[in-house]
């Protein structure tokens, strides 16, 4: 007789498992089918443990910058193997902490791979064979994998993708990283610091193509100083590979082409959805591409099953993939009769997005050129951190903060931000954001002094001709 529950979780990464923890705390039969490691890509081989790589690194930069501090360092040196070994570590540490959740909230888990079979059914392929679950609703979570470029899938050995690159088993002397987005930019900017020889490859115009222009152009300029080769709206190709190193044509944005030859290549030009052989096609389940097509509360168009995270439309970020999976719980138990709940359907202008290079970079909202061309007039405001005080205590005065404002009603439409720790402090916006903030209730509010937070009020203040300290 299959095991019968209110929800089933297909896929337990940032946005299933915290799907199923709020079920739960709904008072609903909740089980999670995860045929991995629970806690899925992001906190096993993305967002965190990649986090504790750029500590590392970002430890070992200062450690040779230490004279800038007064301070003395001699004989510093990198253990490759200790610091991915810190890194294992911490995922390892927090895939725990999630086996303990899904215990304390009395969430069943399947270990094994998810299949759809009929609408409320799901078929779980796991060690000790075939069974099947039941359920009055089915969320599927089973995220992305890294896209691989035609005709050289990575290997592991000289083409790496982000998984690859997070487990060295060298250290790179010549690195090639091919796309500059978030992924991209972070394991270059992880390498280049550790010493290794860097050169980003993007298509596009500009590096972080995503983000504000002003941010792209400072950013290229820090990487560029830092050491890094940078060549955009340039195209490349892989020509060969040895036991010892990787051979690439470069493509420059002139149509000038060089062959080089790197130690390792990092891939990192987009995502693939991991929604092939689940079930989709026979419960005639939507998807464009691959992507899972949802409504703003997660429900797709065959009722009784959603979907939320990576394997829906982007932005691919893991916390919108938490956000999504308590919106879509609170839906599934509305519908089952809980009046108390009121889930709140997804804004896709508040998602903040965090880039953990050196310098960092943060944003939300709207870019200046797309505020402008959704046909706004605009006030913008650029604060450097050179007139920061903290920043500059800190050693930290490369970045700034830039605010972008509806002219006619004050409405904050986007702010981004690149510099030290700015990742910490894009959730001041966001909740403006979300409130609904003016620039009058940002220049009313106080800031703590001395913070880098107070390049943000100062923004704010810059964008009406108000700034106090530059």
């Amino acid at each position: 007789m299959a095991d019968s529950y209110d929800v089933i979780v297909l896929g337990s990464g940032p946005g299933g498992y915290v799907s199923a923890i709020r079920c739960a705390q709904l008072g609903l039969k909740t089980a999670i089918v995860e045929r991995e490691l629970l806690g899925g890509i992001c906190l096993n081989w993305g967002c965190i443990p990649t986090k504790a790589l750029l500590r590392s690194a970002e430890i070992f930069h200062y450690m040779q910058h230490a004279k800038d501090y007064g301070l003395a360092a001699k004989e510093i040196e990198a253990d490759l193997d200790a610091v991915v070994k810190r890194s294992r570590g911490v995922a390892k540490q927090l895939n725990s902490g999630v086996t303990h959740l899904m215990k304390k909230n009395k969430i069943t888990v399947h270990m094994g791979t998810g299949k759809l079979v009929a609408p409320g059914r799901l078929e779980v392929k796991g060690e000790k064979g075939t069974e099947e679950l039941t359920a009055k609703h089915i969320i599927v979570a089973t995220g992305a994998r890294a896209r691989d470029l035609p005709g050289n899938p990575a290997d592991g050995d000289r083409i790496w993708t982000y998984r690859h690159a997070m487990t060295p088993k060298e250290m790179p002397t010549k690195l090639l990283v091919i796309g500059s987005g978030a992924i991209g930019i972070e394991f270059a900017s992880f390498y280049n610091d550790m010493g290794v020889d860097v050169t980003v490859v993007e298509m596009m115009d500009r590096i972080v193509p995503v983000e504000d222009k002003d941010v792209s152009a400072f950013l290229e300029k820090a990487l560029t100083k830092q050491g890094m080769t940078i060549k955009t709206g340039a195209k490349v190709e892989i020509t060969g590979k040895t036991a010892k190193s990787v051979k690439a044509k470069i493509t420059d944005k002139a149509g000038k082409a060089e062959d080089t030859e790197f130690s390792h290549a990092i891939v990192a030009i987009g995502i693939v959805p991991n929604t092939e052989e689940i079930g989709l096609e026979k419960l005639g389940i939507t998807a464009d591409r691959g992507f899972i097509q949802i409504d703003d509360y997660g429900r797709t168009n065959v009722k009784g099953v959603w979907s939320i995270g990576d394997c829906t439309p982007g932005p691919w970020l893991a916390h919108k993939a938490s956000h999504e999976g308590v919106t879509a719980a609170e839906a599934i138990a509305q519908e089952l009769g809980n009046k108390d709940v009121h889930p709140h359907p997804l804004d896709r202008a508040n998602i903040p997005g965090c880039t953990y290079c050196h310098p960092q970079i943060a944003s939300v909202g709207m870019t200046e050129a797309k505020a402008k061309e959704a046909g706004y007039e605009v006030k913008t405001g650029t604060f450097p951190f050179i007139g920061n005080g903290k920043a500059i205590a800190l050693g930290e005065a490369e970045g700034f903060t830039k605010t972008v404002f509806d002219a006619k009603t004050g409405e904050l439409l986007g702010a981004h931000m690149i510099g030290a720790e700015v990742t910490e402090m894009i959730q001041g916006y966001v909740v403006g954001k979300t409130l609904e903030t003016t620039e009058a209730e940002l220049m009313n509010t106080i800031f703590p002094h001395p913070t880098i937070s107070e390049s943000m009020h100062e923004s704010v203040l810059a964008a009406y001709g108000r700034a106090l300290h530059i």
